[in-house]
C-alpha cells in the first residue's frame, strides 16, 4: 500500500492534563497531530516523521530540578518552526541561554491578562480591543530570555508572557491558548499553523480511504472478530472494517442482560438486518445476574463483568474457524493514557473495558482503525460512512451497563424499574430538544427506600436520581441546567408511569470533585 504523506503537527508532550487540547485544536483545522511523550521523543524520531512544525507542551515538572524533561537539542537546529507553551516555553528558554527561576512571587495560576509589546504574525487578531485574557498555571518564571528573542506580551507575573524569534519561526507563551479560558487561543494557534504553513489535508473522507486501504492490508484474507456493544465505537469500526472486507467480518454482541430498554433488539436489527454483516447475539443475560446476585461491592461487580465477558465472548468467538484478528474500538486518548510520562505505567483511574485480557488471552492480532481518533472525530467519520444520526449521536454508556447505576445490590426487580425510569428521562429531554445539548444523560436507582403517598395509600418505594452533564471528552464535566419547570414535569411521569420509585432528585455535582457515573 502507498502510505499517502500528511502535514504532520508533532506534539512533544511533558505531561500537561490538556495536552490532548492541542492536538484537538490542530484536528478542527484539519492537521494530522500527533501526541508523543518527551522521552520516546528523539532527533531520529523527529526527522522519521518529517514534521513541518513542533509544539511543546506543559507540564507539572521544573525546568530548574536536575534530570527535568527536555526537548532533543538537535530540535531547535532542524529549521522548523516551534511553539513552546507554559513549561515547553520554560524549557526552551533554558535550552537556547535563557533562564527560568523558580519563586520569588511571580506564579500565576487561574485567569490572567496579557499586554502587547510589539507586533507579532502570531498574534494576528489579538489585542484588537486591548488586553488579552488568558489562562495561567505556572510556579517557576522566564527570569531571561534566549538570545534571538523578544518580548511580545507581558502580565502582572509574567514579563516574558509571549517572546519569540520570528527568524527562526520560535515562539513562547507562559500561559496556556489551547483552554477553553484563554478566548483567543484558538486563534494563536491558528496563526502557528498557517505560518507553518500546513495544507489542512486532514479530512475525515481521506481517513476513511486510508483506514480502508490499511484494514485490507493488514488483514489480507484472513477473518476478524469484532466485539459490538452499540456505541459510537463499536459501531463505527465495525462499519468502516465491514466495508474494507465484507464477510471476512463477524461482530459478537454480548447482551449481560445489563442494558437500557430495547437497546439489544435495536443493536441487533440495525447491524444483521440494515448492514447485512454477520452477527452472533450472545443472550448470556441469566450468567450474570446470577453472578452479579448479592454483590454491592462496585469493583467486584466491574470485575465480575469483566471476566465474564471475556469468557462469554471467546465461547462464541470459538465458533468462529480461521478468526486471526480481533477488532476494537480503541480511541486515540485511550492509547494517550496508556503511556507514562514518568517512565513507568500510567496511574490508573480507571480500567478500558476495550482495552482488556481478550487479544493475550485468544491469541488474536488487534485491529484498532479508530485509534488515530478523539471521539468527536470518530462520530465525524460515522457520518461519512452513512450511520444514522440515532447512533453517531449516542450518549456513552459504560461497558458494566446499568449495574453502575445501581448502586448496593443488583437484582433484575431494580433493573426493570431503572430501564423504565431511563427510558421515561431520556423521552424527555428529546422531547424537549435537549439530547444533543446534553453529553451524558441517565438515571440512577438508589439503595433506599422512601415514604410517599400516592392517592389515599402510603407507598415505600426506591428513590431514584437523575443525572445529566455537558463535557467535551469526559475527563471534566459540570451538571446541565435544566429548568424547574423540565425537572418537576419529568418527576411526575416518572413517579406515574414507573411503579416501584417514588421520590426523584437531580444530581448538581461536577467532574471533579464528583464522577459522572455513580459507580
Amino acid at each position: 500500500m502507498t502510505q499517502t504523506v500528511h502535514d504532520r503537527l508533532l506534539i512533544i508532550d511533558f505531561g500537561s492534563q490538556v495536552t490532548q487540547l492541542i492536538a484537538r485544536r490542530a484536528r478542527e483545522l484539519n492537521v494530522l497531530a500527533e501526541i508523543r511523550p518527551y522521552q520516546s521523543v528523539t532527533e531520529e524520531v523527529i526527522r522519521d516523521l518529517a514534521p513541518r512544525a513542533v509544539i511543546l507542551s506543559g507540564g507539572p515538572d521544573s525546568v530548574t530540578r536536575e534530570g527535568s524533561p527536555r526537548a532533543p537539542q538537535g530540535l531547535f537546529d532542524m529549521g522548523l518552526p516551534v511553539l513552546g507553551i507554559c513549561y515547553g516555553q520554560q524549557t526552551m528558554m533554558t535550552q537556547l541561554g535563557g533562564k527560568v527561576e523558580s519563586g520569588h512571587g511571580t506564579a500565576e495560576f487561574g485567569r490572567a491578562y496579557v499586554t502587547a509589546k510589539g507586533q507579532l504574525d502570531l498574534l494576528d487578531g489579538w489585542f484588537d480591543k486591548g488586553d488579552e485574557q488568558v489562562w495561567m498555571s505556572h510556579g517557576d518564571h522566564v527570569s531571561a530570555i534566549a538570545p534571538g528573542f523578544e518580548v511580545y506580551g507581558t502580565s502582572p507575573n509574567a514579563p516574558f508572557a509571549i517572546t519569540a524569534d520570528p527568524t527562526r519561526h520560535f515562539y513562547a507563551v507562559q500561559f496556556h491558548p489551547e483552554v477553553h479560558h484563554t478566548p483567543g487561543g484558538k486563534r494563536l494557534i491558528e496563526n502557528f499553523i498557517r505560518l507553518a504553513g500546513f495544507s489542512g489535508d486532514w479530512t475525515m473522507g481521506a481517513y476513511r480511504e486510508e483506514a480502508i486501504a490499511r484494514i485490507r492490508e493488514q488483514v489480507g484474507d484472513k477473518k476478524v472478530i469484532c466485539g459490538l456493544s452499540g456505541g459510537v465505537d463499536s459501531s463505527v469500526a465495525a462499519v468502516l472494517i465491514h466495508e474494507a472486507i465484507g464477510d471476512q467480518l463477524t461482530c459478537v454482541f454480548v447482551d449481560h442482560g445489563l442494558l437500557r430498554q430495547g437497546e439489544a433488539e435495536e443493536v441487533v436489527t440495525m447491524f444483521r438486518d440494515n448492514y447485512n454483516m454477520a452477527l452472533i447475539h450472545a443472550e448470556e443475560q441469566d450468567l450474570f445476574l446470577d453472578a452479579l446476585e448479592g454483590i454491592s461491592d462496585p469493583e467486584v461487580k466491574r470485575k465480575t463483568i469483566g471476566k465474564l465477558f471475556i469468557d462469554v465472548f471467546q465461547k462464541h468467538a470459538d465458533q468462529i474457524d480461521g478468526a486471526e484478528f480481533l477488532a476494537q474500538g480503541t480511541l486515540y486518548p485511550d492509547v494517550i493514557e496508556s503511556v507514562s510520562f514518568s517512565g513507568g505505567p500510567s496511574v490508573t483511574i480507571k480500567s478500558h473495558h476495550n482495552v482488556g485480557g481478550l487479544p493475550e488471552k485468544m491469541g488474536l492480532t488487534l485491529v484498532e482503525p479508530l485509534r488515530e481518533l478523539f471521539k468527536d472525530e470518530v462520530r465525524a467519520l460515522g457520518r461519512e460512512l452513512g450511520l444514522p444520526q440515532s447512533f453517531i449521536g449516542r450518549h456513552p454508556f459504560p461497558g458494566p451497563g446499568l449495574a453502575i447505576r445501581c448502586p448496593g445490590e443488583i437484582t433484575r426487580a431494580k433493573l426493570d424499574i431503572l430501564r423504565q425510569a431511563d427510558a421515561v428521562y431520556i423521552d424527555q429531554i428529546r422531547k424537549h430538544g435537549l439530547y444533543d445539548d446534553i453529553w451524558q444523560a441517565f438515571v440512577a436507582i438508589l439503595p433506599v427506600r422512601t415514604v410517599g403517598v400516592m392517592g389515599d395509600g402510603r407507598t415505600y418505594d426506591y428513590a431514584c436520581a437523575l443525572r445529566a452533564v455537558t463535557s467535551v471528552d469526559g475527563m471534566t464535566a459540570d451538571y446541565y441546567p435544566f429548568s424547574h419547570d423540565f425537572l418537576g414535569e419529568t418527576a411526575t411521569r416518572i413517579i406515574n408511569e414507573v411503579k416501584g420509585i417514588n421520590r426523584v432528585t437531580y444530581d448538581v455535582t461536577s467532574k471533579p470533585p464528583g464522577t459522572i457515573e455513580w459507580e
